[in-house]
Parts: structure tokens; C-alpha cells; sequence
């Protein structure tokens, strides 16, 4: 029986901010395609996690492997952009510009600094735009200001951005957090989706535990930078959850 072929690899990864471990001793490994919830409480390490695994800062220990190589020897732009995306809570969008020049900065790494510079007057490759626009149900807002959208909607053009840039894997860092629940599930639901429909990976940061298991197929729990448990979403109970969030005073008084 062969073993089998992993995307990600997370090898004994550490971070440190001075004093403070960020991230301590953390394994495990994702399969394409896998729909992976990450939750844990504050500052249990699950941005970091998520910077690390994007190549966006590196790790003090340890290795992360995509397709049996190091994200650092991946090159900043193309390589990259092809194999990993990242959705934030924040949106990152430039909220003056008009919806569409949003969208096509999932591009970005494809065109480089000059043509993407050119885009912003002349946007190049509209339609794919627009495609992904109807896609998220926001076709006839391409030319409005980004400012002018719900938080909601905002959100879905960083999806259509997403679908523009088709990375294998996508990383998600708390993408519904500032959203009201029901927009929080419209969103996720429609993330959840499309990726599945482009056969991508999906990795997400959550608060809502409910979310988690409604949407995703694995939960991985963080606490204090640690792995707390991993495992099938049905197999997750009440006792591990609660046990995951109890504050560090009651623990120990426990």
C-alpha cells in the first residue's frame, strides 16, 4: 500500500515573537482537496499558522512542504500565486477603486508590476473579471466603487478575485469574522463551493464552531500555538470543544 501524496506538510514548524511562542512543535499534513476548519481561541496561533503556510513570514523551526517542496523556494508572484491564495477578514481590497480593478488584481502574479500598473487605467482581461463576478452573484456591480458595498459583498469580491487568481489551495483568516451570521453563512457557504466546484483545497480560520462543522470536513484545534486535537468533523464533541476554549485560570483550578 503506497502512502499517500500530500499538498501541505507541516513539519515540527516553531515562531517566535521574542519571548512568546507563537507556534510550538506543530505537525500535521492536508490532502488535495480537503475542506480543513481551523478554531482555537484568541491568540492560540491560527493567523500565524495561516501567514506561515502562505510563505508570508517563515518559520523560526521546522519546515512547511506544498507538492514535496519548500514554500521558500517557491518565487515570490507566479509560483506562488498559483499554488496559494489568501482570503482575510479584512477583505484587502482597495475600496476607492471601482469593483472590477479589485477583481483583477488576483492577476497580479501573473502579470507583474508594469501591465498591472497599465490595468488600472485600461482594465485588461474584463470578462474574466466579469465572469467571476456573476459567479458570486455581483455582475452588475463591476464598475461601482468598492467602497460603495456591503461588508458581504466585499467579501464576495475577494472570492471573485480568488477565482480569477485559481490557486490549487486556499487560505482563509477569519473570512466571515466581521460579517452579521447570516451573511457569515451566505459567505462561507459560497467559498465552501466554489471551491469544490475548482477542486481546490480549502484551509479557514473560524470563530463559529457551528460553521465549522457545518461546512468543513476536518477541525483542527489550537491552543497556546499547539496542536489540541485533529479530527473528522463528526467525530469533534462538546467535551473537546469546551475543553479547547476554557480559560488557562479555570483549567488549572480544575
Amino acid at each position: 500500500m503506497t502512502a499517500p501524496t500530500y499538498q501541505y506538510e507541516i513539519n515540527q514548524i516553531e515562531k517566535h515573537y521574542g519571548k512568546n511562542a507563537a507556534l510550538s512543535s506543530l505537525s500535521f499534513c492536508i490532502e488535495k482537496g480537503e475542506k480543513i476548519a481551523l478554531v482555537g481561541p484568541s491568540g492560540a496561533g491560527k493567523s500565524t499558522l495561516l501567514n506561515l503556510m502562505a510563505n508570508l513570514i517563515h518559520p523560526d523551526q521546522g519546515e512547511i512542504l506544498i507538492d514535496q517542496k519548500r514554500t521558500t523556494q517557491y518565487k515570490a508572484g507566479r509560483d506562488l500565486s498559483r499554488k496559494v491564495g489568501i482570503i482575510r477578514q479584512q477583505f484587502d481590497l482597495v475600496t476607492p477603486l471601482p469593483v472590477i480593478h479589485n477583481v483583477l488584481a488576483g492577476r497580479l502574479g501573473e502579470w507583474g508590476f508594469f501591465k498591472s500598473l497599465i490595468s488600472l487605467i485600461f482594465p485588461r482581461e474584463r470578462q474574466v473579471a466579469i465572469n467571476a463576478l456573476k459567479r458570486v452573484g455581483l455582475e452588475e456591480k463591476a464598475y461601482e466603487k468598492t467602497a460603495d458595498l456591503s461588508g458581504g459583498q466585499q467579501q464576495r469580491v475577494a472570492l471573485a478575485r480568488l477565482l480569477v487568481q485559481q490557486p490549487e489551495i486556499i487560505l482563509a483568516d477569519e473570512p466571515v469574522a466581521s460579517l452579521d451570521p447570516a451573511r457569515a453563512d451566505d459567505v462561507l457557504s459560497m467559498m465552501v463551493k466554489l471551491a469544490e466546484e475548482e477542486n481546490q483545497t480549502l484551509l479557514a480560520s473560524l470563530h463559529s464552531v457551528d460553521l465549522a462543522k457545518k461546512y468543513f470536513d476536518r477541525i483542527i484545534g489550537l491552543r497556546n500555538g499547539k496542536l489540541f486535537f485533529d479530527l473528522p468533523v463528526e467525530q469533534v464533541n462538546d467535551e473537546q470543544l469546551q475543553e479547547l476554549y476554557e480559560l488557562e485560570g479555570m483549567r488549572q483550578d480544575g
